[in-house]
């Protein structure tokens, strides 16, 4: 089963140590979301181990989830007050839930997980049904950087120890705004690989995404503290509203 067929494929083969690398702190997104949800009902797509939903549920904002991992399930379940919060097992693109929500989010770039371009207009289109009047829908996400993408190929050797080697591949098409990517891990156990897929997008192409889905731009920033976005910015937390 491929990236582009099995949206839990990621979770399960990274869901071991998934918070043990140097994850960004959730503090300023919680914060912002915070704030923005004024303690209404809340959707996080793409949950995860419950980084940023845990302590927005602490501040006493009603946060709900979809994941498509059950191994990234139950990390959430695992840590203190992840029991508490309602979970879908599904593909986050379908957003299978009942009701109106006020607030839905999307951190960390992980719009762009959903590889396939139509699943992204599938989850901005779903999203749109479920916002109540007056809500919002946040994507965190990078501004990709044409150097970033120069060959089509990249090799990079992240680890070397006695006992092993770890490297990372990616393979590029520039055309389609997607990549492939390898992390390959050689040792005397043997060899593995994690792989991983984005597409990306720039951010007037997420606006084009939802304006097709009913909602508009309402506002940019170059990050969670709202810091103004500029030309220069490298990442972008937009808010988007039913038009």
């Amino acid at each position: 089963m491929s990236l582009l067929d099995d949206p839990g494929l990621f979770g399960r083969q990274w869901s071991e140590g998934y918070d043990d690398g140097p994850n960004p702190d959730p503090g300023p997104a919680v914060d912002f979301l915070a704030e923005l949800a004024d303690g209404g009902r809340t959707l996080e797509l793409a949950i995860g181990t419950g980084r940023v939903a845990i302590p927005l549920a602490a501040r006493g904002v009603p946060v709900e989830g979809v994941e498509a991992s059950d191994e990234m399930v139950a990390g959430l379940r695992a840590k203190p007050g992840g029991d508490r919060i309602p979970v879908v097992l599904a593909d986050m693109a379908d957003v299978p839930v009942t009701g109106r929500f006020d607030l839905v989010y999307l951190v960390y770039n992980t719009l762009f997980n959903l590889v396939r371009a139509e699943r992204q207009a599938d989850c901005l289109r779903n999203v749109a049904r479920v916002l109540a009047p007056g809500g919002a829908f946040v994507v965190e996400a990078f501004v990709p950087d044409p150097a970033d993408f120069d060959r089509d190929e990249q090799l990079e050797v992240r680890r070397v120890t006695e006992e092993s080697v770890t490297l990372r591949v990616h393979r590029y098409d520039r055309a389609a705004q997607t990549f492939l990517r390898q992390t390959i891990r050689i040792s005397n156990d043997g060899i593995s690989v994690k792989p991983f897929g984005m597409h990306y997008r720039w951010p007037e192409q997420i606006d084009e995404l939802a304006e097709r889905a009913g909602l508009r731009l309402a506002e940019r920033y170059a990050d969670w503290d709202r810091s103004p976005f500029t030309s220069e910015s490298r990442s972008h937390v937009s808010v988007y509203r039913r038009a």
